[in-house]
């Protein structure tokens, strides 16, 4: 699969956050994200250690070096440089992608994810030329589905028990953006 010219390292500026390759000493912010049960409540995954998250933090950063490159999984910063959430767009096959984000909780409602979700939909169209990119999130996840909304992706309907999280299956909806549509928005 072709994605365009592979990109890293990735440093993305926005008006209030940069999108950039994830550090071994984003550790401890990270847990903000990713070892808090309120946060991953709505993620495809449970809560982690700070020893679960080391590794995966690790095998992150390596990965981002591979070729062809796999996905584009990079920290969203605040303008102090410290990791406030994560933001990734998986490649499949047809010049397709899927986005996820998430945000810590003391940064969520404050825009930064529209920014995040903005600035990854102009890479994955603009610079990776993908033609349709994706996003899942849980039917309860509100916040997720007017920042969708918002950004002008299409409701294509309901997954059941699409991931297995806290214990329980849970379904996603789906929502898709077109180049095209994304060219208009």
């Amino acid at each position: 699969m072709d994605y365009g010219q592979p990109v890293f390292p990735v440093a993305i500026t926005g008006s209030r956050i940069q999108l950039r390759e994830f550090r071994l000493t984003d550790l401890d912010a990270s847990m903000a994200v990713v070892g808090d049960p309120e946060v991953t409540r709505s993620l495809s995954f449970d809560a982690r250690t700070k020893t679960e998250q080391a590794d995966r933090l690790a095998d992150d950063i390596a990965r981002a070096r591979t070729e062809p490159r796999p996905d584009y999984y990079l920290a969203i910063a605040n303008e102090a440089d410290v990791l406030i959430g994560f933001v990734r767009i998986g490649l499949g096959g047809h010049r397709s992608g899927e986005l996820g984000y998430a945000v810590r909780r003391e940064d969520c409602g404050k825009g930064y994810a529209t920014e995040t979700a903005s600035l990854m939909l102009d890479v994955g169209f603009s610079t990776l030329g993908l033609h349709r990119i994706q996003a899942a999130c849980g039917p309860d996840n509100r916040p997720s589905q007017r920042l969708l909304a918002k950004l002008g992706f299409t409701p294509e309907g309901r997954i059941r028990d699409h991931v297995f999280t806290n214990g329980a299956w849970r379904d996603s909806l789906l929502y898709s953006i077109l180049e095209q549509e994304w060219a208009v928005a």
